[in-house]
């Protein structure tokens, strides 16, 4: 109605009726109202490389190299021309040789303050460390390092065919330790793949997602316990680490969360992701709020996702290279330290041992007792 028409039909209005109170309108209590929805979403930023954390995680890598065949030392039969060895982070031919000169890897080296997370999902690693342990193991298990008050350890990644490429996959991520499990004892422990839950889903259309549960609980499965002094070995912090493949178009939710829950999902695989009303393209870290429910909906390729999810520490975080502690004082004390004792020498006849080309998965604690990797049935 416009202004005139409006004027017009109050001239002819019955003055009773113009001065008739209007009846007030009531406020619904608040109780009453409906709570606007949260987006699960918080921000979407380019993974960066190492990839973002948020508490109580501090770092993650994912190692993703097309290794070539194997020469007789388990290194790379190929040419190391232009490459700075000792310090390769290149990806020349899309592989790289990090700080391993013969074979790829991370030879002896230090930590102390925080867990360090290894995820194989292809390839091998071999593991040796300064209280005596070592190890082999990858396809699928999960080493899990509680580096606590000082470790040296080396990781090796033999290329054991010689006939064929030598692909590796894995995630290295690292967990923060609260002060008061900072200077606990090292312990690893072994997560093999045949103990891993890997729940298979279909959506309600049929479409397939496959999850795969290294640390806490999702569609009625439970992974095997982290080490004991671990943040994630208390169901309070709700600490998760999981891998995400969905089929093209697939659906799924992930169910929400206690609050004050830190969630973050690294889409690293696949083309477009809808997550609740947002889409994000691939290559992004997610933000979400931990206790929102959180709807993806996958784009039209096969997308591979990580998530992180965790309670905060909440305390000062220092750090300085394979240090990470609450004060500057505690960092300059774990050099100190290391200096004096070498957190209990190195056993080991080289920097970067690796076992022979045909042992098998296994591990072999400090203590000396042997645990072979399980064989899956059938």
């Amino acid at each position: 109605m416009d202004r005139r028409t409006l004027l017009g039909a109050l001239a002819v209005t019955p003055l009773v009726a113009a001065c008739e109170p209007l009846a007030p309108r009531v406020a619904a209590p608040p109780e009453a109202r409906p709570e606007p929805a949260e987006a699960p979403l918080v921000q979407a930023e380019p993974l960066e490389t190492p990839w973002q954390t948020i508490d109580p995680f501090l770092f993650c890598f994912h190692h993703h190299d097309a290794f070539p065949q194997g020469n007789a030392q388990m290194g790379p039969a190929a040419s190391l021309a232009g490459r700075t060895i000792g310090s390769d982070f290149s990806n020349r031919d899309g592989w790289s040789m990090y700080h391993g000169d013969v074979v790829p890897g991370f030879p002896q080296h230090p930590h102390r303050g925080f867990e360090t997370v290894t995820v194989v999902r292809r390839g091998r690693v071999d593991h040796s460390d300064s209280l005596g342990a070592t190890a082999r193991y990858g396809d699928g298990d999960v080493q899990w390092l509680t580096a606590g008050h000082g470790i040296v350890h080396a990781e090796m990644m033999p290329l054991l065919a010689q006939d064929g490429p030598n692909p590796l996959d894995l995630f290295q991520i690292w967990l923060n330790l609260p002060a008061a499990d900072k200077h606990a004892d090292p312990h690893f422990k072994m997560l093999w793949a045949e103990h891993i839950p890997r729940p298979t889903l279909r959506d309600a259309a049929g479409r397939q997602v496959e999850l795969a549960l290294v640390a806490g609980q999702l569609a009625g499965a439970r992974p095997p316990a982290p080490p004991p002094r671990s943040w994630a070995a208390r169901p309070e912090n709700e600490v998760a680490i999981v891998t995400l493949k969905l089929a093209p178009g697939a659906r799924y939710t992930l169910p929400p969360a206690s609050r004050g829950v830190s969630r973050m999902l690294y889409f690293y695989r696949g083309s477009r992701l809808r997550v609740g009303p947002a889409e994000v393209e691939v290559g992004r870290a997610l933000t979400l709020r931990g206790h929102v429910a959180a709807a993806l909906e996958n784009g039209r390729d096969e997308s591979e996702l990580l998530l992180l999810q965790g309670r905060a520490i909440g305390e000062p975080v220092v750090k300085h290279g394979p240090f990470v502690m609450n004060t500057r004082q505690e960092i300059a004390q774990a050099f100190s330290d290391y200096r004096s004792t070498r957190f209990g020498g190195w056993p080991w006849p080289g920097d970067g041992p690796v076992h022979p080309r045909g042992q098998d998965r296994f591990a072999r604690q400090a203590d000396g007792r042997v645990e072979r990797a399980p064989r899956a049935e059938g």
